[in-house]
């Protein structure tokens, strides 16, 4: 009983937190410079969860050609430069990612 309290109550503060921000949000006029600040948020996130997993591997960082997802990371990245398309960017890391894996 007591996980499904914890679960439901962390369900609302999350929800709440967000709700509060989005609803100031629409009734105060942000200031220019703060609305481009914040459009730079969402890609360093994703790249703070994102390139430890690509350099990391067993705990120390690896840069070689042999870190397959590293290379894997590569090709998305030039993927999502060329064509602006998520699945595809997806699709392009996933497919190197499983070709290198098998051919070594």
């Amino acid at each position: 009983m007591n996980i499904w309290l914890v679960l439901l109550l962390g369900g609302l503060l999350t929800f709440g937190m967000r709700f509060i921000f989005i609803y100031l949000l629409g009734r105060f006029d942000v200031p220019e410079m703060m609305r481009r600040a914040l459009r730079f948020v969402p890609p360093a996130v994703l790249s703070a969860i994102v390139v430890p997993e690509l350099v990391i591997q067993s705990g120390q960082m690896n840069l070689s050609l042999m870190n397959f997802r590293l290379l894997a990371g590569a090709v998305a990245v030039l993927v999502a430069w060329r064509t602006k398309n998520t699945l595809l960017t997806i699709l392009g890391g996933m497919v190197v990612l499983v070709l290198l894996e098998l051919l070594f």
